[in-house]
């Protein structure tokens, strides 16, 4: 089964966090990709920009509108995720409380289960 394993940022909450402790959740990153790689669980991973370097496009009258964003009315947004291919949910969660933001109060992990995926093979 695939599980997206959702990593949602609030940037007040990363921006209380100590040097070191964000440099603890980054680096732990590495780690854990070696893990689910090993394990042959690992499909892809992405990490996104901050919503202030997003642009938002929307299509009025036929022409396609760019702006500035982010307009997304959140204190929280979509920081990256983890594409993986797991036995059942129960270890789709055992991952993502691997994953070091889960550690960090007020952060977690959502685990949405994949319902249909396409691209390269």
């Amino acid at each position: 089964m695939k599980f997206l394993l959702i990593m949602t940022v609030n940037p007040a909450i990363w921006e209380s966090l100590t040097e070191a402790e964000r440099d603890a959740v980054m680096t732990g990153h590495g780690p854990f990709m070696e893990t689910i790689q090993k394990s042959g669980e690992f499909l892809g991973t992405v990490a996104l920009a901050e919503p202030a370097k997003s642009a938002v496009v929307r299509v009025r009258d036929g022409a396609p509108v760019v702006t500035d964003g982010p307009f997304v009315e959140s204190k929280e947004f979509l920081g990256g995720y983890y594409l993986v291919e797991c036995v059942d949910e129960a270890r789709a969660y055992e991952l993502a409380a691997m994953i070091p933001d889960a550690a960090v109060p007020g952060l977690g992990i959502e685990v949405r289960p994949v319902v249909f995926s396409a691209g390269p093979e």
